[in-house]
């Protein structure tokens, strides 16, 4: 009888614990800021067969992923890139884990600081891409739409 593998449930690369019951490709969309399309790609750059289990690769398969997730924003082109114009430092990145929530924070009370449209609809918790508000995305306790009253005793 062949010794059946151990699979480990629970498979960290960067600050994430991916699933190891699922197959590299889906597994490493749990990594925030990373799609079906990068996973794609980082698994291929890891020289890795993206259709196997993720708890089943080998120590050296998944050292090779962490080293393809570090190198994959020197490795991309522009377009590919989540950040691709740095607000500070004009160069390309792409940000994964927390770095995200991080960033988009920080672009906000830029907004909110310079006091542009974006910044105040950000502000009065209103939406911001040009949404229509008449109807939607109301807030507060008030329900349903006020009626008058005909005629009557």
């Amino acid at each position: 009888m062949a010794q059946e593998e151990e699979i480990r449930y629970f498979v960290r690369v960067g600050t994430t614990d991916l699933d190891g019951t699922k197959s590299v490709r889906v597994a490493l969309t749990g990594i925030t800021g990373v799609g079906r399309h990068t996973s794609m790609i980082i698994s291929r750059m890891a020289d890795v067969d993206e259709l196997a289990l993720l708890g089943k690769l080998d120590e050296a398969s998944v050292n090779r992923i962490r080293a393809a997730v570090e190198a994959y924003a020197s490795k991309i082109p522009t377009w590919m890139a989540n950040r691709p114009k740095d607000i500070y430092t004009g160069e390309t990145k792409h940000l994964f884990g927390g770095d995200i929530a991080l960033t988009r924070d920080e672009d906000v009370n830029l907004m909110r600081k310079i006091r542009c449209y974006k910044g105040i609809r950000h502000e009065t918790g209103q939406k911001v891409r040009g949404q229509r508000t008449k109807s939607t995305g109301r807030t507060g306790t008030t329900v349903g739409v006020k009626r008058k009253t005909t005629g009557g005793s």
